[in-house]
């Protein structure tokens, strides 16, 4: 069984936002696994899609904690469905990649994206897989100056719609190759 959580903020306000890539993402794999669609579920303050690829049980999950407190329901998932964390995927924007990067990583520190940061905390773990969406453009479409906490929560420029689009496919690509493969080849295959 697989558990994989786009991170996001809950909201239409939040909608195509920089920090909300994780949301898209995981509804994009959602689309292409042909799983049923996400529903809310009050139990783990999450919307939840399930089904089935390549022989194994997929939960897809987008949390509506807010960012800030992912970690309760990637929590109440995690003890729910009595899931080891390296079967715990978790798909998120990174201000420190390149738009357009797509990194994978065993395992790491949480670096400046505080949404990771309450899900190592919550877990006791650094240690599960990520997939880390790169959204950095300022100093090249953005303005260099601007702060993060501004820049993450500001939706995409029309500009690089089709750079967050082929990021999101290579996500998919790359997602569906680890169910297929194991996470540990897609690393090689995909990380850039």
């Amino acid at each position: 069984m697989k558990l994989i959580i786009g991170l996001g903020n809950p909201g239409k306000q939040y909608e195509g936002t920089r920090h909300n890539i994780g949301f898209e993402a995981v509804a994009a794999l959602q689309e292409r696994l042909k799983l049923g669609g996400f529903r809310n579920e009050s139990k783990f303050n999450a919307e939840v899609a399930r089904g089935e690829f390549n022989g194994e049980k997929v939960i897809l999950a987008q949390p509506q904690t807010f960012m800030n407190l992912s970690g309760h329901a990637v929590l109440d998932l995690k003890q729910f469905y009595k899931i080891e964390n390296e079967d715990i995927w978790l798909i998120f924007d990174d201000v420190d990649l390149a738009l357009g990067t797509l990194r994978l990583r065993e395992s790491g520190s949480a670096g400046t994206h505080n949404g990771v940061k309450s899900v190592i905390q919550i877990l006791s773990s650094e240690d599960f897989p990520r997939f880390k969406l790169g959204i950095e453009s300022r100093g090249t479409i953005s303005p260099a100056e601007q702060d993060i906490s501004s820049f993450v929560l500001e939706p995409f420029r029309s500009e690089e719609h089709f750079q967050v689009k082929e990021m999101i496919s290579l996500f998919v690509d790359s997602a569906v190759f680890a169910l297929k493969k194991g996470f540990s080849k897609a690393v090689e295959e995909f990380s850039q």
